[in-house]
């Protein structure tokens, strides 16, 4: 026999318990941090799992409830797995989490103003001003990235070079214009590496607002090669 309709009162609460599901998804630090990595680019589990100090195990497991809460794909290449982001809405999506979290809570305002502030007293750089800037020719642009993340996309006319490359490779760098240093988000501290070992040089050093997954995220071009991955 077939099913009785159910009441617009019971769809209504199915539909949030699976809204819900992605809410879960995302109640884990660890979980955040690995969206924070795969946004940069596909990854293996094993690299994942050395990027965040997590257990190979730990992670298969967070990145599992991610993909069952459709925030990323996965395919498989013999014995590995690789993991990617779902999509620049799932960016978003963490990005407005961000922000809600330093508005509404305390702590974690406590926290970024005494772990990020001190480290950079100057205004970062929003977004769309270091686009226009850039068209202009007015600054460079200096992602500080490992190279299979810059390939995987990277602002357009941007210079790679990794933040550990950064004192050797300072000759690479116009002296004459100032220089916007990015990397993998607002907490991701190589930009900030990056900016204090410029400014230490002489050279006139700012970071970007926020990093390569929210530029994406807000519809700004990017460039890619091809992936190293």
């Amino acid at each position: 026999m077939p099913k009785p309709p159910q009441s617009s009162d019971a769809l209504k609460s199915e539909l949030y318990a699976q809204i819900a599901r992605v809410a879960l998804a995302l109640g884990s630090g660890g979980r955040l941090q690995l969206l924070e990595f795969v946004a940069q680019g596909e990854r293996s589990v094993d690299a994942l799992a050395a990027m965040t100090g997590l257990s190979v195990a730990n992670t298969s497991k967070h990145l599992q409830a991610l993909r069952q809460a459709g925030l990323v794909t996965a395919r498989k290449e013999g014995l590995r797995v690789f993991y990617a982001l779902a999509g620049d809405d799932v960016a978003a999506l963490v990005a407005s989490l961000r922000s809600v979290a330093e508005e509404r809570v305390a702590e974690v305002e406590r926290l970024v103003r005494t772990w990020l502030s001190h480290r950079d007293e100057m205004e970062p750089v929003p977004a769309r001003e270091l686009l226009e800037r850039a068209k202009k020719g007015l600054v460079t642009v200096l992602d500080v990235r490992p190279p299979e993340e810059y390939a995987a996309g990277h602002l357009p006319g941007a210079i790679n070079i990794p933040v550990k490359q950064l004192e050797s490779r300072l000759a690479k760098l116009p002296k004459r214009k100032e220089i916007v240093a990015y990397c993998r988000g607002p907490y991701c501290l190589m930009s900030f590496e990056a900016v204090e070992q410029l400014r230490k040089r002489g050279l006139k050093a700012r970071r970007l607002e926020n990093g390569f997954p929210e530029w994406r995220a807000a519809g700004l071009p990017v460039a890619a090669e091809e992936s190293k991955t």
